[in-house]
C-alpha cells in the first residue's frame, strides 16, 4: 500500500507545477484584498470568452493525476468490491459560488443576488437537470444514472449570505445545492454561517462538503511543505481529515467530498485525501465532468460576479448522439441601453447595432469606437445631438452569438474608458436561411 501511494503521489505532483506560482483566497473579512485568488486567475485564464473560440481548454491542458487510481476509488462499491461502472454518456457542469449581496457592488467573489436569481431561473428555463451531491457521487461510482446536461451547484467558504440571499432562491426553485465549509469559519462572526442556519438548509436540499479547517493560503501550504515530508503529511491530515470528522460530528452524514481551498493542489494531497475517506475532490479549473473524469481533480466553473461569460460557458453543452446542443445562458446587463439587448435572440442576420450614451457627460464625439465580432472595428455613426452610436451589419451574421464592444474618451482626455461589451444571439434558423 505504501508503495502504491508513493507512486500515486509521484504521478500527481504534476498538479504542483500547475499551482505553484499562484496565490489563494479566503473570505476577506480582515479587509485584506491584496491576494489575487488562484480561483480568479485560473477561472479567467481557462474560460473562453467566445463560445465560438478555439481557445477553450483541452483535456490535455489540465492537470492529470493517475486516472486509474482515481477510478479505483470511483468503482469501489459499498461492500468493498470493485466493479466497472455502467457506461454513461452524461455530462455534468459543476458551478462554484462564494458570496452574494443585494446591496454591495459585484466583485470577482461576490455576485449580486438579482443576477444569481436570473442565473438559477436560466438553468430552469434551459431544462438542465440540477442534481444533489449524493446523486453526483453515486453516479461517479456507477451506482446511479443521471440525465445528460446535469448541473451541480456548489458554494464555498460559509458566508452568511448563502443563507440570507442564495438559499431562499434555491429553495423556491427546488434546487439541491452543496456548501463546502471550512470549519474555522462556522459561527465565525456576523458575516459567517451559524450551525443553526446550516442545519436548517440541510432540511431543504443542502449537502455538506469539506473545505479544510483554516482555508490556508498557498503561501501557508508551501511553508508547511518546506518543513519536510513528515510534517507536511501531518499538516494535510489535520486540514483535510479533522475538518471531515468535525463536519460529520456537527451535521451528520458521511462527508465524502472536498473542495481545494483556492483551488491550490499539490501531489501529496491526493493520497491523503483517499486515506481520509474522500471520494470526490473539486478544483477551480473549468470544464465538464464525465464519469471517466478523475475523482481527484473534478473541474468547476467558478462563477465570478464581474465576468458574465463564465456562466454562459458553464451552461453550454455540445450536441451528442442523444442530446441536442445547449448554447448557454447569457445573463448580462450594460450600464447604458443597447440594441440588440444583451442575451436577446434576433431573427435577422443584418441587424442595426446601437448604444444610447445620453447619460454620459462630456463625450468626445470623434472618439467613439465600436467593434463587432467577425468584423473588427466598424464605421460607427455617432449622433452628438442624440448621443446615439449606431452601425448596421454589412454582411449576414453566421455565428450563433455576436459580441459587441463600444469605447469612447471624455473631452480633453487621452485614455479611453473601459470597453462596454455585450452579447446577443442569432436565431439558428435565421442564421442560415437565405433571404
Amino acid at each position: 500500500m505504501k508503495k502504491f501511494l508513493a507512486v500515486f503521489s509521484g504521478i500527481a505532483t504534476v498538479l504542483t507545477v500547475l499551482a505553484s506560482l499562484s496565490q489563494g483566497h479566503g473570505p476577506f473579512d480582515n479587509g485584506d484584498g491584496k491576494f489575487l485568488s488562484y480561483t480568479l486567475a485560473q477561472t479567467i485564464a481557462r474560460t473562453p470568452k467566445n463560445l465560438n473560440s478555439s481557445t477553450a481548454p483541452k483535456a490535455d491542458d489540465q492537470a492529470k493525476p493517475a486516472k486509474t487510481t482515481a477510478q479505483a476509488t470511483t468503482n469501489k462499491t459499498t461492500n468493498g468490491t470493485t466493479n466497472a461502472p455502467a457506461k454513461s454518456d452524461a455530462r455534468v457542469t459543476v458551478l462554484g459560488y462564494h458570496d452574494f449581496s443585494s446591496t454591495k457592488d459585484a466583485t470577482e467573489m461576490l455576485i449580486s443576488t438579482a443576477k444569481f436569481r436570473r442565473q438559477m431561473q436560466a438553468i430552469k428555463d434551459l431544462g438542465l437537470n440540477v442534481i444533489s451531491l449524493e446523486d453526483f457521487t453515486a453516479w461517479k461510482r456507477g451506482e446511479k444514472t443521471i440525465g445528460d446536461r446535469s448541473v451541480l451547484i456548489t458554494i464555498d467558504d460559509g458566508w452568511k449570505s448563502i443563507y440570507t440571499d442564495a438559499f431562499p432562491i434555491l429553495k423556491e426553485l427546488g434546487f439541491p445545492f452543496t456548501i463546502f465549509l471550512y470549519t474555522n469559519y462556522i459561527n465565525g462572526g456576523s458575516n459567517a454561517l451559524t450551525t443553526e442556519m446550516i442545519k436548517e438548509m440541510q432540511k431543504h436540499g443542502c449537502s455538506i462538503g469539506s473545505h479544510s479547517i483554516s482555508h490556508p493560503y498557498p503561501a501557508a501550504v508551501k511553508s508547511e511543505r518546506a518543513k519536510g515530508e513528515a510534517a507536511f503529511k501531518a499538516y494535510l491530515q489535520k486540514e483535510m481529515g479533522q475538518s471531515r470528522k468535525s463536519l460529520q460530528k456537527q451535521f451528520g452524514g458521511d462527508i465524502l467530498c472536498y473542495a481545494y481551498p483556492g483551488g491550490f493542489v499539490t501531489g501529496e494531497m491526493l493520497p491523503i485525501a483517499a486515506e481520509q475517506g474522500y471520494e470526490c475532490l473539486f478544483t477551480v479549473l473549468p470544464g465538464k465532468t464525465t464519469r471517466s473524469t478523475s475523482n481527484f481533480t473534478i473541474p468547476r466553473y467558478i462563477i465570478l460576479g464581474t465576468h458574465d461569460y463564465i456562466f454562459r460557458n458553464a451552461t453550454s453543452f455540445k450536441a451528442t448522439k442523444t442530446s441536442a446542443a445547449t448554447l448557454g445562458a447569457i445573463i448580462q446587463t450594460t450600464p447604458h441601453p443597447v440594441i440588440p439587448e444583451p442575451g436577446s435572440i434576433i431573427s435577422t442576420r443584418l441587424p442595426s447595432i446601437s448604444v444610447d450614451l445620453s447619460k454620459v457627460e462630456n463625450i468626445d464625439a470623434d472618439s467613439v469606437v465600436m467593434r463587432v465580432a467577425g468584423f473588427g472595428k466598424v464605421p460607427v455613426q455617432y449622433d452628438p445631438a442624440r448621443k446615439i452610436a449606431q452601425w448596421k451589419v454589412s454582411r449576414r451574421l453566421r455565428s450563433r452569438t455576436c459580441e459587441v464592444s463600444v469605447q469612447w474618451r471624455s473631452m480633453g482626455e487621452t485614455e479611453y474608458n473601459k470597453p462596454m461589451t455585450w452579447i446577443f444571439l442569432v436565431n439558428r434558423e435565421a442564421a442560415y436561411q437565405l433571404k
